[in-house]
């Protein structure tokens, strides 16, 4: 038994078939056009079995479920545009005030022992004196990078 069955009125058919014939735009919008389509359990509709639509499509059954549940869910003019993209925001370790810092730390003699600041030393020096509570060598890296300090 399908917990989510497609019932389209003739506008959403309608729309879908135009979809369909239009002949132009994302291949994604043309196979949901279609799926719904040939899910559609109204009267006079198809109504074809998920495994048939899927053979038919060459798309999984899972891809179909999913899509009649967005619809049943979401509606349908979720179905038909495109989720939107939400790219990460990286959160920065380093602001200007810790830059300033490790610059001028690199900048100073090296501790005792030692010929130069290496990428490590240098992070664990940051961390020691407090100004962050972690960061990775290669964050210090490419925070000297970006400032265009050299350590050889």
């Amino acid at each position: 038994m399908k917990k989510y069955i497609v019932l389209l009125n003739p506008e959403e058919r309608e729309k879908l078939a135009k979809i369909i014939s239009a002949g132009r735009g994302p291949a994604r919008l043309f196979t949901h056009a279609r799926i719904l389509l040939k899910a559609d359990q109204s009267e006079g509709a198809p109504g074809w079995p998920d495994e048939r639509i899927s053979e038919a499509l060459d798309i999984t059954v899972q891809t179909i479920e999913r899509l009649r549940k967005q619809l049943v869910e979401e509606g349908f003019d979720k179905v038909l545009s495109r989720r939107e993209y939400k790219q990460k925001v990286s959160r920065k370790k380093i602001d200007g005030d810790v830059e300033a810092h490790l610059i001028a730390l690199a900048c100073s003699s090296p501790p005792e022992g030692r010929a130069r600041w290496t990428l490590r030393l240098l992070a664990d020096s940051i961390i020691e004196l407090e100004y962050v509570d972690s960061i990775s060598h290669e964050t210090v890296r490419q925070t000297l990078k970006k400032t265009k300090l050299s350590l050889g």
